[in-house]
């Protein structure tokens, strides 16, 4: 279960400089926001934000925004963002904020590529449209991706992701790439970079399955 009511995490937000405040505002304006035109890559719940980080560090030439509903697991972010290993990244954002409201956040174009890992899988199936893999989702990311950005999605959950492969077909868009055991699959797994849960579930020997999808 998720952390959601750490006091004092609101004002940690509000007050830390990484953290977007009123990001609405800065719809068409991400390259002033980080000082260049670099590619953007967001995270949509991220987590304690090990995995966006450390792709932060690997690649500076890419800017990085990490999205999170809840404050107090975008406060663990922060947190980790300031230890001496992360701390002085410039290439990184993050917004606490819900992702249906991403075309609010970003103009159609300002993002080139889109992250989900080991998401929510709301299993009861009055809930599917909530998943972040849903086509209500997809018709969200369609807003706001370039021509030829991409959506990659990672999880544990065979049926979430069975789902997912059906709803990357229902929205029209094309499947470039999956896998059902990306730790297995050499040239998928090239470069990966795991998530805290990753780490977790594959530890128990759980396979970790793997897509990536555009607009068509």
């Amino acid at each position: 279960m998720r952390l959601r009511n750490i006091p004092g995490a609101d004002d940690v937000i509000q007050k830390h400089p990484v953290a977007i405040k009123n990001e609405t505002e800065q719809r068409g304006k991400w390259a002033e926001v980080f000082g260049n035109d670099h590619p953007i890559h967001i995270e949509i719940g991220m987590g304690k934000g090990q995995f966006l980080l450390t792709l932060a560090k690997q690649n500076p030439e890419i800017n990085y925004i990490g999205i999170e509903r809840y404050s107090s697991v975008l406060l663990r972010a922060l947190e980790k963002f300031d230890t001496e290993e992360f701390c002085e990244l410039t290439n990184i954002r993050f917004i606490c904020m819900d992702a249906f409201t991403l075309p609010e956040v970003f103009e159609l174009g300002e993002v080139d590529k889109i992250y989900l890992n080991f998401s929510d899988p709301w299993p009861k199936a009055r809930h599917a449209n909530r998943r972040l893999t849903s086509t209500r989702f997809f018709a969200q990311y369609d807003k706001v991706l370039a021509k030829g950005g991409a959506v990659e999605f990672k999880t544990d959950n065979r049926l979430l992701f069975e789902f997912s492969l059906e709803q990357v077909e229902e929205a029209g868009w094309k499947l470039l790439a999956h896998t059902f055991d990306l730790h297995h699959d050499e040239t998928m797994n090239a470069g990966n970079v795991m998530t805290e849960y990753e780490q977790k579930f594959s530890s128990m020997g759980n396979p970790i399955h793997k897509l990536i999808a555009t607009r068509k």
